[in-house]
C-alpha cells in the first residue's frame, strides 16, 4: 500500500473474498484500539495506527467469477469504468528506491501504452511465472507466455504483479475464455490486446528487486530482505542472522 500511496494514488480499491475480513478491517479505522493506545501513552504506535486508515480512499469490493488473475479487474471494473488503471497483486513486493508503481505511471504517461513490470530470472525458473517475449530492439511487448516450459520459454524475462491496464483490455478480458487450468488469466486478455496490434510496455526493475511471497520460501526470503532495512531492528537482525551457524 505504502509503494502505491507514495506512488500519488488516491483511491485503492481491495477486492477481496468473504474470508478476507481480516484484511478489510486493517485498513479501517479502530476507535476503540485508538483510545486504549491514548489511555495507555503509547503514541508511537497511535500514530501509526492512525496512519494506517487515512493512507489513501479504500474502496472494498467482494470477487465474483471464476479462479484466476483476471478476475479481480472484472471485479473492480464498474468502479473503474472507461479510466485506465493500476493493478497490483498483494503477494507480490517491489523492493526499490524509488515506488516501482510510480515508474509505471510515468512509463505510461511517456508512451500512452498499458505497461507491466518485469524481471530476469533463472532460466530453470521460467516455469513458474509469465515469461514475455520483447520486439526486437525495443522495451515492447511482442507476446507472452503464461508458466511454459524451459524449452518454449521466449525469454527469461517474468512479469509480475505490477501493471498499467486500460478499458480496452477489460473489454477483451470480459470476453476471454477460461485458460490454462480452467482459470482466468489476465495475460490471455494481454496477449490478445498484443496479437490486435495493441502497443504493450514492458518496464524492468532497475534499483531494486521484485520479491514474490506466493510460497512459503519466497515469503520467508523476503521478510529477511526487508527486516534487514528496518531502522528499528535491521542492525540488530543482522547481527543475529552473522551469528548463526550455517
Amino acid at each position: 500500500m505504502e509503494e502505491l500511496v507514495d506512488s500519488g494514488i488516491e483511491d485503492i480499491i481491495l477486492v477481496t473474498k468473504w474470508d478476507k475480513k481480516t484484511l478489510e478491517d486493517h485498513f479501517d479505522q479502530s476507535a476503540e484500539l485508538e483510545h486504549s493506545l491514548e489511555e495507555s501513552k503509547k503514541l508511537k504506535l497511535l500514530h501509526d495506527i492512525k496512519k494506517i486508515s487515512s493512507m489513501a480512499n479504500f474502496i472494498y469490493v467482494r470477487q465474483k467469477g471464476p479462479y484466476g488473475n483476471g478476475t479481480p479487474v472484472l471485479s473492480a471494473a464498474s468502479i473503474v469504468k472507461d479510466e485506465p488503471f493500476v493493478f497490483a497483486w498483494g503477494d507480490d513486493l517491489v523492493h526499490s528506491k524509488t515506488p516501482f508503481t510510480k515508474k509505471l505511471i510515468e512509463n505510461y504517461y511517456r508512451n500512452n501504452a498499458p505497461v507491466i513490470g518485469v524481471q530476469q530470472v533463472p532460466r530453470d525458473d521460467v516455469s513458474k511465472y509469465g515469461i514475455v517475449k520483447l520486439k526486437h530492439g525495443t522495451r515492447q511487448m511482442e507476446h507472452v507466455v503464461e508458466k511454459p516450459t524451459i524449452e518454449n520459454a521466449p525469454s527469461n524475462l517474468a512479469q509480475f504483479g505490477r501493471m498499467i491496464l486500460t478499458p480496452e483490455i477489460v473489454e477483451i478480458l470480459q470476453k476471454t475464455k477460461l485458460g490454462k487450468g480452467g482459470e482466468l488469466w489476465v495475460t490471455d486478455a494481454i496477449s490478445e490486446y498484443v496479437r490486435g496490434g495493441g502497443v504493450f510496455m514492458v518496464e524492468e526493475v532497475e534499483d531494486g528487486k521484485w520479491l514474490t511471497t506466493g510460497d512459503p520460501l519466497n515469503y520467508l526470503k523476503a521478510m529477511v530482505d526487508y527486516a534487514l532495512v528496518r531502522d528499528d531492528i535491521g542492525a540488530d537482525f543482522r547481527k543475529h542472522l552473522k551469528g548463526l551457524a550455517l
